[in-house]
């Protein structure tokens, strides 16, 4: 059984290489979200201010009521699911692989990320439907299929649908599951069935209550996790000021040069400082992935520009904020060259290192358990709106269910398999998504300068943005 699970972690091992390898994942990721950029005009530069006062300053789109949730709890739901491990464990082996360079890679991914991030929210809000429950359904899902006509549509919506729903039980579920049982064992002796039982109970009580208990509970959560953490790296950042010029200049020389072997670290070039800085930054913010365009999907909008423009700033939090500071935590205080095999703890020796006694550790280990069941909650949202394109409402609670037992398999079990065949499954999630936007962004490109052309500040009402346009948007009703 050992030697079956070793076989079948190489293999996924192998495929994951290939999938997220310079010649598949990355070059579509770079190359959909430049195309997004340029045919979007730079919106995310030009309306980045507008849309986070939109989203985190007002919140809700006063008198908009077609939906779930506000504006805001529909943000802080995509959070949840992408503020996790990868803002931790992520960025550490990021830079212990390809070198610091690697974070500047990860700012570029994020920012044309952004791009992709608008244009998928956009299209969840444009084609959501209302299921047999009353509650908005959206995400690629639904825009693939209905967006792009003929078999193609269906086949990409499918494979969407299929590759969402076990990456959910993998990277959504069983991964995170198993971060904050192994930290909580480490740094407070927790046993790791404790942990377990604890996150399915928690995880059952909130699913239950569907995406209205998972909107209140992130929109309380998410904003103290994000910034609980951030105050913890800024100390160190503040404290470590002098070595922060020079922790900033190796990582744009970093970018373009490549490591050289130095100590345990293993040597990268920039062709790998390229690759990781890609792959950990997509795994960290998800953008192109299609998975955010199911909780914007959800939210109380009174046009999908708006709700786009809202969802964009998840990839800037998540990118250019959080995983910066991580980043910089790790270059100032020089644990970056321990090698990679300390990766998994890196981020804490970081902190450890920039904070006195053990608090670094104690940190990083409670934002872990915080943003990891953050993530989990995220991912059910998603898991269980797939399950109801592919099996219909009745489908949800069961899910629900079955997703919380799993987090406690999560806790206990090694998972190395696991973690190897989500990489898999978050490939096999955005390459039909990614080649759905592209074919789908001369309607994203057009509603949006038609909607900027009427709003460009983004401060009119729901009255005024009826009056000049129109809903395009409002969805069939799902009977089953």
């Amino acid at each position: 059984m050992d030697q079956l699970g070793a076989d079948l972690s190489a293999f996924f091992g192998e495929v994951s290489g290939v999938v997220w390898g310079p010649f598949v994942l990355i070059p579509l990721l770079f190359g959909v979200g430049l195309f997004l950029s340029i045919r979007l005009r730079g919106l995310q530069f030009r309306k980045l201010g507008a849309a986070l006062r939109l989203g985190i300053i007002k919140r809700r789109d006063v008198g908009a009521d077609d939906g779930d949730v506000s504006q805001f709890q529909a943000l802080t739901t995509a959070l949840a699911a992408t503020v996790g491990t990868g803002n931790i464990v992520g960025v550490a082996t990021a830079i212990a692989i390809g070198g610091p360079g690697a974070l500047f890679w990860m700012w570029v991914t994020g920012l044309v990320g952004m791009a992709s991030k608008y244009t998928e929210a956009f299209l969840g809000v444009y084609y959501r439907r209302t299921d047999a429950a009353g509650e908005k359904s959206g995400g690629p899902q639904y825009y693939l299929e209905r967006g792009i006509r003929g078999p193609l549509g269906k086949v990409l919506g499918l494979a969407f649908t299929v590759a969402a729903i076990i990456a959910s039980f993998g990277i959504g579920n069983m991964t995170q599951g198993n971060s904050v049982a192994s930290n909580l064992d480490r740094s407070f002796g927790v046993p790791p069935w404790v942990t377990g039982v604890v996150l399915s109970v928690f995880a059952l009580v909130v699913l239950v209550g569907g995406i209205k208990s998972i909107g209140r509970v992130t929109a309380g959560f998410v904003p103290i996790m994000i910034v609980f953490y951030v105050l913890g790296a800024l100390f160190i950042l503040v404290v470590n000021v002098a070595d922060l010029p020079a922790a900033i200049a190796l990582i744009f020389t970093d970018a373009f040069s490549g490591t050289a072997a130095t100590g345990g670290f293993v040597g990268s070039t920039i062709i790998i400082a390229v690759q990781m800085g890609a792959a950990r930054g997509m795994f960290s913010n998800e953008s192109g992935m299609g998975s955010a365009a199911i909780a914007a999907a959800a939210a109380k909008t009174s046009h999908p520009v708006r709700q786009a423009l809202v969802s964009m700033t998840q990839t800037f939090i998540d990118t250019i904020v959080v995983v910066t500071f991580t980043g910089l935590v790790i270059v100032t205080t020089g644990v970056w060259d321990t090698g990679e095999d300390g990766a998994a703890t890196m981020t804490g020796e970081a902190f450890s290192h920039g904070l006195p006694g053990d608090w670094g550790h104690y940190i990083v280990t409670v934002a872990l358990a915080m943003f990891a069941f953050s993530t989990v909650l995220g991912w059910a949202y998603y898991g269980e709106r797939c399950i109801e394109r592919l099996v219909g409402r009745p489908g949800v609670m069961p899910y629900r269910v079955v997703f919380s037992l799993v987090v406690y398999i999560g806790c206990t079990v090694s998972l190395e398999v696991v973690w190897n065949f989500s990489d898999v499954m978050n490939g096999l999630m955005a390459i039909p998504n990614l080649i759905g936007l592209v074919i789908l962004s001369g309607l994203v490109a057009r509603e949006t300068k038609n909607y900027l052309a009427n709003d460009p500040a983004l401060t009119a009402t729901t009255e005024e943005v009826r009056a000049f346009s129109p809903s395009p948007f409002a969805g069939e009703v799902l009977t089953r």
